[in-house]
């Protein structure tokens, strides 16, 4: 295993560190916590999100002025404990409550549910938005249900410019489950991701293999065979995303997301495939946005998210400036 780290148990917190003392200017850590919050909290609903570490920049990231609230990160690809979300959203209560968006993993769910029963004791109201875009499989290691992957990062960007503009919790809430609702994600994987602690990938494919649908812990996919050019595997993607909408949708955005490993040259070639694709659909693009955003620590492959914009279209809020480290 070759990383640049010091002690592997001792990675989240000085990866925490390295965040706010290089961008103090935007945000800081909550004393005697694993959260990252915005500087100079504004009148308007909180959002709270995070997860396990290893998805940088997801979660804090995206921390700022115009996303979210503040971001609690756990373990490498371990959910953060109740108590920690519970200070996460102490802190970005302005008495208008709290959204807490969540990746739909076993753990996630039960401690952010956990974490809104606290919060509720303090009377701070609070809502939860489920994200489970990953259509490649219906249930895998860690979840019940669809995993919730890199469309949640949109999910963040639209919610986020809402609240600034004075949405309320109630408005939230039902604007992210309909967002969930249209956004829709699948991985591929070239090679596994290696956990500090563990020092070893966590899986094995073959220098002239790939593996359809791998999560972002590392979870099982839904096909593996020899690698393909960039425009088969755009096709692959493109066309099993649009078989999961009831409806073809009129007109899309797209999310081209590393996981960690993948060089922007090679995000751009597929980004060029996947564009040729929806323009031979007659599918317009109104969004498009390319590079890491939802990794996998140091995972090579990338993902694919379409969001439906054939009843509302969201390019206005995801277009909006905002003032984060990585959006």
């Amino acid at each position: 295993m070759k990383k640049i780290i010091n002690d592997p148990s001792m990675i989240v917190e000085e990866m925490l560190a390295g965040i706010v003392g290089s961008y103090p200017e935007l945000v800081h850590q909550v004393a005697d916590s694993r959260v990252i919050a915005k500087n100079n909290q504004k009148e308007q609903v909180g959002l709270v999100s995070g997860g396990g570490s290893g998805h940088e920049p997801a979660h804090a990231g995206f921390v700022g002025d115009g996303m979210l609230s503040a971001a609690v990160l756990g373990d490498v690809f371990t959910s953060p404990t109740p108590d920690q979300i519970l200070t996460a959203i102490q802190d970005s209560d302005q008495g208008q409550g709290v959204l807490l968006i969540v990746k739909n993993y076993t753990g996630d769910i039960l401690n952010f549910e956990m974490a809104k029963d606290m919060a509720e004791m303090e009377e701070i109201t609070t809502e939860i938005v489920v994200v489970d875009d990953d259509i490649a499989v219906e249930n895998s290691t860690y979840t019940a249900g669809k995993r919730g992957v890199a469309g949640t990062v949109l999910v963040h960007k639209i919610l986020g410019a809402a609240a600034r503009n004075g949405a309320s919790l109630s408005e939230l809430k039902t604007l992210g489950d309909a967002l969930v609702a249209s956004i829709k994600t699948i991985g591929v994987a070239l090679k596994a991701a290696t956990v500090p602690e563990v020092g070893k990938p966590g899986f094995d494919l073959a220098d002239d293999e790939i593996e359809y649908g791998v999560g972002i812990h590392g979870e099982p996919g839904y096909r593996r065979e020899k690698l393909k050019p960039s425009r088969e595997l755009a096709k692959e993607l493109v066309e099993k995303i649009l078989a999961d909408y009831e409806k073809t949708p009129e007109k899309v955005g797209v999310l081209i997301n590393g996981m960690g490993g993948t060089p922007q040259m090679e995000l751009f070639v597929f980004a060029n495939d996947v564009a040729k694709l929806l323009a031979e659909k007659d599918i317009p693009v109104s969004f498009h946005k390319v590079g890491n955003f939802m990794t996998s620590i140091d995972m090579q492959g990338l993902s694919l998210t379409l969001i439906d914009f054939s009843e509302t279209d969201h390019t206005d809020a995801l277009n909006e400036a905002v003032t984060t480290i990585a959006w």
